[in-house]
């Protein structure tokens, strides 16, 4: 460490050979120009406060560093004076780099008695004038890049709002894409939940042939999404309890037109606007004609809420049109199913009396189809006082089956004219079916009974076994082998087959229907059959139709049929009986006679496309039932 170098300040003069000194130290010592420049500037300006207060003491020390190699100018100036009014000591340090071997500037030697040198002093200013102006022009570069980074800030705070502009455009235009994407999702969804509905509803009221169910149907369908309140009108159908149609129903019915009645216009596609109906004041009405080549009723919605939506409507119409042909194939079945009732049971034979035996049968038509089956039962009796009994099943169902079961039934008769037992008349069958119509079977049993003749004689063509109930209540089975189906392409001889029926026995004839489940086949149907008829009581036999019913019940009344059913019960007795059941057939066949009347009657009604024929021949559904 430099002794310090202590000075005393009287003068002007002394205080610019100070600043002098204190120049020439800081630049030996490698200072930074503006640093240094501030230095003396604050040096100077203290110097001068305390020449007006009569001079100063200057202190100036080189201190080095040990740390980081550099050496440190410290000032210290106080004034001379002592007083109150004494400025406090004033202290700057002054940090240079210097060099490592440094020598300190000339000593500081005050002005001899014949003056200060003036050029030495005028140099000293030029030199710091000299350095203020390296000051300033460092000051000047300094705010020449200040500007030039300052018009970069702007510049670039200019590319930046433009970015952000950009980038908040770019934000705009994706949230618009992102909106318009979400309302596009939405109306596909819309339109494919529509499209399920529509596909699920149409399937819902074409699956059933009953108008009745379709009706139903269309308000669980419909209400509360779609509709809060369904009504239909149809106009062949006599008018309910509320007969009271709105204005816009009779204008879509009058106009085939659907038709849209609110308080404010609904602007739906293909629907006419129409005033409020006076029905409806609040919700709108949208009255739909129900049309297949012809206006047959009107389908009339009120609205969920304030409006229909667009997209709602033409779903809604379209169903209304599938919904109109649904109802014209269920009318046009219902004409047929009972068309083909009547001319099915127009073929029934009528029951007769016979000597010593009673008869009862039922017929049931298959639940499914239109009910035209091959199942037939016929009785009748013979020149020899004998009378046959005959259930029959030709295989299919149709016109074709039916028009067959009757070609057998006739023939059957002519055969038996010829007093043929049951074995000679299935193989003439047999032969008739294979030559007139090949590719096409049929089963039957014949059963004879003769007058005091504690027997029955039998023969079976590939049919379902008799069952015998004794008089004791024993039920056995007739399972004796049958022969082949009748038409079965190979020659054959039916064989006939004799069973003990002492009076008071039942012998029950039927057709697979009876007996026959897909899930289970036919030996569980034959043993429930046997148990029911063990069951009955004797009282119960004595009403025979009573006892078939009985024996229908558990069997095919608690479910669907997809085959026709026919049970004909044979139930022997004394001779002195049958004069009632004389009357009994008598009445029969009257009923009989209407049956026939009633199906000619369809037969010749003549009808229009699309609507009920003008005269048919109708029945309440179910089954036939003849008792001798």
């Amino acid at each position: 460490m430099i002794p310090p170098d202590v000075r005393k300040v009287t003068s002007a003069a002394e205080a610019v050979r100070a600043r002098i000194y204190a120049a020439r130290l800081t630049a030996t010592l490698g200072a930074p120009a503006v640093e240094q420049a501030r230095f003396l500037t604050a040096l100077t300006m203290r110097l001068r406060e305390c020449l007006d207060q009569g001079g100063a003491e200057l202190t100036l020390t080189v201190e080095p560093s040990v740390s980081d190699g550099t050496r440190r100018v410290r000032a210290v100036a106080e004034p001379i004076s002592p007083g109150p009014d004494r400025t406090p000591p004033w202290r700057l340090a002054l940090s240079c780099p210097g060099p490592a071997p440094w020598t300190p500037p000339a000593p500081w030697t005050p002005p001899g008695p014949e003056g200060p040198d003036e050029t030495t002093h005028a140099d000293a200013v030029l030199a710091a004038d000299e350095q203020t102006a390296a000051i300033l022009r460092r000051l000047d570069e300094t705010e020449r890049q200040l500007r030039l980074h300052r018009e970069e800030l702007h510049q670039t705070n200019q590319g930046v709002l433009a970015l952000h502009a950009e980038l908040e455009a770019a934000a705009r235009t994706q949230r618009d894409l992102l909106d318009a994407e979400r309302a596009a999702r939405g109306q596909a969804e819309r339109a494919r939940r529509l499209l399920t509905f529509l596909a699920d509803a149409s399937a819902a009221v074409t699956a059933s042939l009953d108008q009745e169910d379709i009706l139903r149907c269309l308000p669980e369908l419909l209400v509360p999404e779609y509709a809060s309140q369904v009504d239909v009108w149809l106009f062949d159908e006599p008018a309910g309890p509320n007969g009271d149609h709105s204005a816009a129903a009779v204008t879509a019915a009058r106009c085939d037109r659907p038709q849209h009645a609110g308080p404010h216009p609904g602007a739906l596609p293909g629907v006419d606007d129409l005033p409020p109906s006076a029905l409806s004041p609040d919700r709108p009405l949208l009255c739909i004609p129900l049309t297949v080549r012809r206006t047959s009723g009107v389908l009339t919605l009120t609205a969920p809420g304030d409006r229909f939506d667009e997209d709602t409507s033409v779903m809604l119409v379209e169903l209304a049109r599938r919904t109109a042909i649904a109802l014209n194939n269920a009318r046009r079945y219902e004409q047929h199913r009972d068309t083909a009732e009547a001319l099915q049971r127009a073929q029934l034979t009528d029951l007769p009396a016979a000597e010593g035996l009673r008869l009862a049968a039922r017929y049931l038509p298959a639940t499914r189809g239109l009910n035209i089956g091959g199942d037939w039962y016929d009785a009748f009796p013979q020149p020899d006082g004998s009378l046959m009994a005959v259930v029959g099943d030709v295989t299919g169902h149709g016109l074709r089956a039916a028009v067959i079961m009757g070609q057998l039934r006739t023939a059957l008769r002519a055969y038996a004219v010829e007093n043929d037992s049951p074995a000679r008349i299935l193989t003439r069958l047999h032969r008739m079916l294979c030559h007139q119509q090949p590719n096409l079977y049929a089963t039957a049993v014949i059963a004879r009974f003769r007058p005091g003749d504690p027997h029955v004689v039998w023969a079976a063509a590939g049919h379902p076994p008799a069952v015998v109930r004794a008089p004791g209540g024993t039920v056995r089975v007739l399972d004796t082998r049958p022969g082949v189906m009748l038409g079965v392409p190979l020659p054959y001889e039916y064989e006939e087959h004799t069973a003990e029926l002492p009076p008071g026995s039942t012998l029950v004839l039927y057709t697979d229907g009876l007996v026959e489940r897909r899930a289970h086949g036919i030996d569980p149907g034959v043993e429930l059959l046997g148990r029911t008829l063990a069951a009955l009581d004797e009282s119960e036999l004595e009403d025979l139709d009573g006892c078939a019913e009985s024996l229908l019940k558990p069997l095919v009344h608690d479910s669907e049929r997809d085959d026709d059913v026919c049970l004909l019960l044979c139930r022997t007795g004394p001779p002195e009986r049958q004069e009632p059941e004389r009357a009994q057939a008598r009445d029969a066949r009257s009923c009989k006679a209407d049956d026939v009347t009633r199906a000619q009657q369809a037969l010749a009604a003549p009808t229009t496309p699309d609507q009920t024929p003008i005269a048919t021949a109708r029945r309440s559904p179910g089954e036939r039932t003849e008792t001798r």
